[in-house]
């Protein structure tokens, strides 16, 4: 599970702004945010430079 969604709200960020900064589809950004899908651990260290935050913040602690 990840915080993408989450982040981007923070942030005022859109989907389609991030999957242009990423090169990669609107379809495949989304199914990040909607955790359909995990990013792999680079595409996730991309996302957190992009979004200028670190990557323990995109993801979602187990309690």
């Amino acid at each position: 599970m990840n915080r993408i969604k989450e982040v981007l709200e923070e942030k005022g960020i859109k989907q389609i702004w991030l999957a242009e900064q990423l090169g990669k589809s609107y379809n495949m950004v989304n199914s990040y945010v909607q955790n359909r899908r995990q990013p792999s651990i680079e595409c996730l260290y991309k996302i957190a430079d992009i979004l200028n935050v670190s990557v323990k913040e995109l993801l979602v602690e187990n309690e």
